[in-house]
């Protein structure tokens, strides 16, 4: 899947988001698609990197720690 695929998909999404608010002010729709996001993405880089997260935390970019503390703010740890 392209950058573009990925792109396209969200704006779908944010797109049929509004679109069901029928005509209502959308509230907080930043942190809802970052939310929305954010835990299936751990969920499979965490899966892919066998539990690993020094090597989830290469792959996604970001600080071991930072990895960690997602993962507990997402409850994917146990």
């Amino acid at each position: 899947m392209t950058k573009q695929a990925i792109d396209d998909c969200m704006r779908q999404s944010v797109d049929q988001y509004l679109h069901d608010l029928q005509g209502e002010r959308p509230h907080e729709v930043y942190g809802l698609f970052i939310q929305a996001a954010e835990k299936p993405l751990l969920e499979t880089v965490m899966r892919h990197a066998q539990g690993n997260q020094s090597l989830a935390a290469e792959w996604l970019g970001i600080n071991r720690n930072t990895l960690r503390s997602k993962l507990l703010s997402h409850r994917l740890l146990k």
